[in-house]
């Protein structure tokens, strides 16, 4: 199905504002995320006080559990739950229990562009991962390598709401759930979940791989065994974080609307800031 399908049924709650039940769980959970991943979160200063823009991070992890949780539990020690800040969660995401119940619980938002448009038009923040699938679930040897994967869109609308960009590096989630192979074609029709998700893109996982190792040694028929190695492939548990890693997340400076697009956003003025941007996200990850 395309993301589009989903998209058009998905219904957030309120963007940006997270539900007390939400924000009690997660206190909760402090304890787990830091002795997991002792994270890390500096540069929050650099945040706009006031007024919309998009916070624009790297992406990965798999699922990016480390991370999101990382970032969710630090904002909401150094920040503050009452500072709106709606992150974009792919559209699948609101009509799968429990998930559905966290992004919304969060005051996520679909990853859509009119999604987007009105929440900044609300005056509310906007936390997005340019590079989307295709960065997430990159081989883990690139894990220090930020890639939008020539990917503008969030450009258009940082200009088209003359809103600023706030660059932000997160390191060492990438390694919480270690990739070997990103494929495009071959894994997303295979396992057909992807497909069915609107996901374009599905990784073998170091995980993944143990697991079907281990199907494979059991005494089933190798037809059964095909079954279950298929099944556990197919499955969002290959994905989930179960590596302890030290999560560090790093803000950058605000870069104003027009110092990145000038008098409009021009094919050639998009180029340069799309190269400014992602460079900027990369240095924050080597830093």
């Amino acid at each position: 199905m395309h993301p589009e399908w989903w998209a058009e049924r998905a219904r957030a709650a309120a963007p940006g504002i997270p539900s007390p039940t939400m924000v009690h769980i997660l206190r909760r959970l402090r304890w787990l995320v830091r002795l997991a991943f002792r994270p890390e979160l500096t540069g929050v200063e650099n945040l706009p006080s006031t007024g919309a823009y998009l916070l624009v991070a790297n992406h990965s992890g798999a699922i990016a559990a480390a991370e999101l949780s990382s970032f969710a539990i630090c904002y909401l020690d150094q920040v503050g739950a009452n500072r709106r800040l709606a992150a974009m969660a792919h559209p699948f995401a609101f009509h799968f229990w429990p998930i559905s119940y966290v992004v919304r619980g969060l005051g996520a938002i679909p990853s859509t562009a009119r999604a987007v448009e009105t929440t900044l038009t609300q005056g509310v923040p906007v936390l997005l991962f340019p590079g989307g699938d295709h960065e997430v679930l990159r081989p883990v040897w690139q894990a220090s390598r930020v890639d939008f994967a020539q990917r503008r869109g969030f450009l258009r609308l940082a200009a088209k709401s003359n809103v600023p960009i706030v660059p932000m590096g997160i390191s060492g989630s990438h390694f919480t759930a270690p990739i070997l192979w990103r494929s495009r074609w071959i894994l997303p029709y295979l396992l057909i979940t992807p497909r069915l998700v609107g996901v374009k893109r599905a990784p073998l996982t170091v995980l993944g791989l143990l697991g079907a190792i281990a199907i494979a040694s059991l005494p089933l028929s190798p037809a059964l065994k095909l079954l279950c190695a298929w099944a556990w492939l197919a499955s969002p548990f290959m994905l989930l974080p179960w590596i302890p890693w030290k999560v560090r997340i790093r803000i950058g400076k605000s870069i104003p609307a027009e110092e990145l697009f000038g008098k409009g956003p021009s094919e050639a003025g998009l180029s340069a800031a799309y190269k400014r941007v992602e460079s900027e996200v990369e240095r924050l990850v080597r830093s």
